[in-house]
């Protein structure tokens, strides 16, 4: 089976207008943002092809965009949902948004786990919320002491849920996301779980948040592991206690979904399941190419890999390139300094620079695995010429 990955000409994915590919100058190589150098599945581009072509292009309706991720839920983790505990919205990040209003008040405080997707910490301060960090562990994973003593400090805060985890790849288990769900319960602490990332598994066993916690909320949507950052949408869906809290969810919240991503994300849910495997296959491919060309190339650079997502958190404390004055720079997507500027002057490489992340992020980066095997070696190789 031919890697998905090596289907589009590296001179097609240049004719792309997405930002991957027009955010820096064309001698560039883009590794950053997690977007997917593939084709959309099949069924999706049909299914959006026949709706244009009946005209469907009004405002979403209907619970069938939770249907299909229902269905979806239980053919691959065994988990059921209640489509009457689910709320559509614009995409994940505002769903987090609102949820995060609607549960706080004004000065309250977001607990994250650190290093984590740069958006947790800049809409949680454009929510006027204050952004308290519980790193994570040595090993990458939840610090629940940390978290237990940040939840004990903000009573009724927010717990802003990465899983899996962006940028580390790291799938929570049960017993860790239980154990999340008795010591925020102790404190008065609401937990929202991003769990974009959920379909992109490798070897782990994934629990959807909502199932464990009674108070808590997942927030989900195919535009990741399906590449359609471009058709946006999400759904919100909550424990087995929120259905008050869902009600209230704001009509003009509700306004925002695409149709037309709606009905894209349904065919994906439903009919792109084999493609999304195809995709796995190929990801597992570049895997173990970027550690082969890690090795190779830039032993300096360590990565410890994830058990889910395109991503690859690169530790570069070790090079040429680390920045003694590196110092986390939590929500700004631009490049402070550190080796993703370095990386970006000195080899045309193109990274999310780690210290956006959050404490823990000094002097890491994000790669993107989600493209050709020839990009991903031909960036370590010049990664590796200067670290």
């Amino acid at each position: 089976m031919t890697n998905p990955f090596e289907r589009v000409p590296l001179a097609q994915l240049q004719q792309r207008t997405s930002i991957k590919w027009r955010f820096f100058e064309p001698d560039v190589l883009p590794m950053w943002v997690a977007e997917m150098d593939v084709l959309p599945a099949e069924a999706i581009t049909r299914a959006v092809h026949d709706a244009m072509l009946r005209g469907d292009t009004g405002y979403p309706s209907g619970t069938g965009y939770a249907e299909a991720f229902g269905r979806f839920a239980d053919a691959r983790w065994g988990v059921g949902l209640d489509v009457a505990r689910t709320a559509l919205v614009s995409d994940v990040m505002m769903g987090a948004f609102e949820l995060i209003r609607m549960l706080t008040p004004p000065g309250g405080a977001v607990i994250v786990a650190s290093p984590v997707y740069p958006p947790f910490h800049a809409y949680s301060r454009h929510a006027e919320r204050a952004v308290v960090e519980a790193p994570l562990g040595a090993d990458l994973r939840l610090d629940l002491d940390a978290l237990d003593a940040a939840c004990a400090a903000h009573p009724g805060a927010v717990f802003l849920l990465c899983n899996p985890h962006n940028p580390t790849g790291t799938v929570h288990t049960r017993d860790e996301l239980e154990r999340v769900a008795e010591l925020t319960a102790r404190h008065g602490v609401r937990v929202i779980s991003d769990e974009v990332h959920a379909p992109l598994l490798f070897d782990a066993d994934f629990t959807p948040y909502w199932s464990v916690d009674p108070r808590g909320f997942s927030i989900t949507s195919a535009s990741k592991a399906w590449n359609l950052a471009g058709l946006r949408t999400a759904l919100i869906v909550g424990g087995a206690e929120t259905g008050a809290d869902l009600a209230g969810v704001a009509e003009v919240v509700s306004h925002g979904p695409s149709h037309l991503a709606s009905i894209a994300h349904v065919a994906a849910f439903d009919e792109g399941r084999d493609w999304l495997d195809e995709v796995l296959a190929g990801l597992r491919e570049n895997r173990a190419l970027l550690a082969t060309a890690l090795a190779e190339h830039a032993p300096t650079i360590r990565w410890q890999p994830g058990e889910a997502t395109f991503l690859a958190w690169l530790d570069c404390r070790g090079t040429r390139v680390a920045d003694p004055g590196s110092r986390a720079d939590a929500g700004y997507i631009g490049l402070s300094p550190g080796p993703a500027k370095a990386f970006l002057e000195l080899a045309r490489v193109g990274l999310s620079a780690g210290e956006a992340f959050g404490t823990g992020g000094e002097n890491h980066v994000r790669f993107n695995l989600g493209t050709r095997p020839d990009v991903i070696e031909e960036a370590v190789r010049r990664m590796g010429a200067v670290a």
